[in-house]
């Protein structure tokens, strides 16, 4: 059985509490019954391996069925409501044949979609009789790919026992982080708290309220958090960890998240869909130089881009060329600065702004604009320019009426000994939004 060691573990400890889910406390024990049912329910209905997608939230019965279908050497499709505008096209890419949808009282509806298998990657997956997972890009920089991964090699870490945690099931069902959380917290036997609503109020009250030790999450959400001061209205004694992914962190945002929760450790993640979430370490709390590999991961820093070798890596995409050098290592599109074993993270180079020959990354500009008062959000990008080639320009988002003429000036006055001069945007645009997607994720396209 694929999935001998999460069994085992949770038969150690039918009494604890694995997930808390609209208030209600599932024990292990629970889970155990869950998985059961699903896989007996499943053997009526599914003959030989299937392309199956899972519609859900994190909740009791989406973790059982998640394991149940994997013992079941499915190819799993997990699809959140913050795709439900795409969940067609995603599941025609994915060549879905069989579809689940969790509803809101954690019931389970099964259906046969009328679709055939003859993607070559997913034909040999089962005919290996390995489970799959086929995971989505946000596709906020262009069209949204499928990565096809063997399941396997994603679940071999998970041998491992680590720390036993609390945890808040943050980042969504249907993004590596969020499938991450969601066995890093099984396999260890801990607590997987899971949300209703990811606003930070929300957040910060269940936390409070079930002694949340670690959050998953990401650098605009924690920009939320400090713009709304949910800190100042709820204990947050609990929070050992917050780790942040997904995204480039603006280093005023970790500064200031530090000084407000000073006991609590700040810890930079990396991982992509493509090739999984990666062991890592920061140098230290207030730092955005992060050492990153573990078991079966190397890396490798070629003309100032991250490249990745990981046993976990996807077989390939469904709907995309092969992003694969020739030898196998990964091409993340990151740009980074190496020093020693650690790295910092600078963005993509598909985001690089080139004025004139200069390089601008956004994240720069942003996180010291973040710091002017009355500046609640803003998203910084490339404008084409005949004469430089690109200028920066910049969407703010203000907490108060003010002239473009009057926050362009100040801004100028504010960037003045703290950017280059032609890091300094030379064009701006207020808006009344916040520039944050579903997947809480910067959106710099306009």
């Amino acid at each position: 059985m694929h999935i001998d060691y999460f069994l085992e573990r949770f038969k150690e400890h039918t009494d604890d509490t694995a997930v808390i889910w609209q208030d209600h406390s599932y024990t292990y024990a629970d889970l155990l019954g869950l998985f059961e049912g699903d896989l007996k329910l499943l053997k009526a209905k599914i003959a030989s391996p299937l392309v199956v997608s899972i519609e859900a939230d994190f909740s009791p019965h989406a973790a059982a069925l998640l394991l149940a279908l994997i013992e079941l050497d499915c190819i799993i499709v997990p699809l959140t409501k913050s795709v439900a505008h795409k969940s067609e096209e995603f599941k025609q890419i994915a060549q879905v044949e069989a579809s689940i949808t969790i509803d809101a009282d954690d019931s389970l509806t099964f259906k046969h979609e009328e679709r055939q298998v003859n993607h070559e990657l997913l034909l040999k997956l089962k005919q290996e009789h390995k489970p799959g997972l086929i995971l989505f890009s946000s596709g906020s920089t262009g069209k949204s790919k499928a990565a096809l991964h063997d399941f396997l090699p994603l679940l071999e870490k998970f041998k491992t026992r680590r720390h036993c945690l609390r945890m808040l099931s943050f980042l969504l069902f249907d993004h590596i982080g969020g499938i991450n959380t969601l066995l890093y917290v099984l396999s260890n036997t801990g607590c997987l708290i899971t949300l209703q609503a990811r606003q930070p109020d929300s957040v910060c009250d269940v936390i409070e309220r079930y002694h949340v030790e670690a959050l998953p999450t990401s650098p605009s959400f924690l920009n939320l958090l400090l713009l709304s001061e949910a800190y100042r209205r709820h204990d947050l004694a609990s929070l050992k960890l917050i780790t942040y992914g997904t995204e480039p962190m603006p280093e005023s945002t970790l500064r200031r998240l530090h000084e407000i929760l000073p006991e609590t450790k700040l810890q930079q993640t990396y991982g992509l869909s493509e090739i999984g979430i990666m062991r890592s370490k920061s140098r230290s709390s207030d730092s955005l130089w992060v050492k990153i590999g573990g078991e079966d991961f190397s890396t490798r820093v070629v003309d100032g881009l991250l490249e990745i070798k990981a046993r976990s890596a996807m077989l390939g995409y469904l709907n995309a060329p092969n992003p694969f050098t020739a030898d196998g290592w990964f091409k993340t599109g990151d740009e980074v600065l190496v020093d020693g074993e650690y790295l910092k993270i600078l963005g993509r180079r598909s985001e690089m702004i080139n004025v004139g020959g200069q390089k601008v990354f956004p994240v720069e500009v942003e996180s010291v604009i973040q710091l002017m008062p009355g500046v609640e959000d803003v998203a910084v990008r490339a404008q084409a320019n005949p004469m430089l080639g690109e200028i920066v320009t910049a969407r703010v988002k203000l907490s108060s009426p003010e002239s473009v003429s009057a926050f362009k000036q100040r801004l100028r006055l504010f960037c003045k000994g703290k950017l280059e001069h032609f890091k300094v945007p030379q064009k701006i645009e207020l808006v009344d939004h916040l520039m944050t997607g579903e997947r809480f994720k910067k959106m710099r396209k306009a």
